[in-house]
């Protein structure tokens, strides 16, 4: 039997804000009845402060689920988006005083419908989206090679048990664990040569080299779908500066998608410390 904590247990029986905001102005889906566990997530948002003005949750699944997303929502109400966008599983479980290590599935669907609610406000595919376009490991529950990789590494799992409990794969028939394995040890070697071999000084060029592929493989297809394009002015040091045309100009998400998907894409792909800054005609 599984120890909850007061908090959960109030949560789970006296859940707040249940239901669905009308006319919301984001709303993100997680999950799928069939596998066990569903969130919807709707959002009221001030547009001009981005202020999450109300946070509604509507959920199919076990009590955790349930607290998990009561939860969530009085966390986020008040908060900027980027704010909000700072919360990870981790922070829902100790908002809630933890949850058993088994039901941390729960609080990664909450983290999860909260990305794709404020990805959808701003028109711009949830970032677990993103990472997921990979190969299905886990058939019973859908889970991709890519999410197990993002969620070991985010909350520094070490054991298959953790990984199922995490994201539930290897929770069904089992058949997936041996590929579980395979690649939480793959993961594991990889932080560790991490550790172990300190990072090569790159050069300009081929910084250059690299911010150039990462805009044309992996920003501009983005950006072109909304009609929108990307074009590299200058790279100062760690300060990349760069030129949005066509739709991109005066959109109002722009400042966004400059400090969080165009930063994070080349500071995963390139360097850390990259900083991305707009120049303007």
């Amino acid at each position: 039997m599984w120890n909850y904590s007061e908090k959960v247990m109030n949560h789970f029986r006296h859940p707040h804000n249940v239901g669905e905001i009308e006319n919301a102005d984001a709303v993100g889906e997680i999950g799928n009845i069939v596998c066990g566990d569903a969130l919807k997530l709707s959002l009221k948002i001030d547009q001009k402060t981005e202020t999450i003005l109300d946070a509604k949750f509507q959920t199919f699944g076990c009590g955790s689920a349930i607290a998990s997303s009561s939860a969530l929502t009085e966390m986020i109400k008040g908060k900027t988006l980027d704010e909000a966008l700072k919360i990870n599983n981790q922070n829902i479980a100790k908002y809630l005083d933890g949850l058993p290590e088994e039901k941390m599935h729960c609080s990664v669907m909450g983290m999860e419908a909260l990305e794709a609610a404020i990805n959808n406000y701003r028109g711009i595919q949830a970032p677990e989206k993103q990472v997921e376009e990979g190969t299905i490991i886990c058939n019973c529950f859908g889970v991709t090679d890519q999410k197990i990789i993002r969620i070991i590494k985010m909350n520094n799992l070490t054991t298959v048990e953790q990984v199922t409990n995490y994201t539930k794969a290897g929770g069904g028939c089992g058949q997936c664990k041996p590929e579980i394995e395979k690649i939480l040890a793959e993961v594991l070697r990889k932080e560790k040569e991490k550790k172990k071999t300190p990072p090569r000084k790159m050069t300009n060029l081929e910084k250059i080299r690299l911010i150039q592929e990462t805009l044309e493989k992996e920003i501009r297809p983005a950006l072109r779908a909304d009609g929108g394009n990307i074009e590299l002015v200058d790279v100062d040091g760690n300060t990349v500066y760069v030129k949005l045309t066509g739709n991109c100009q005066n959109c109002p998400s722009m400042g966004f998608t400059i400090e969080t998907f165009i930063t994070q894409k080349l500071q995963r792909s390139v360097n850390k410390d990259l900083e991305v800054k707009e120049v303007k005609e």
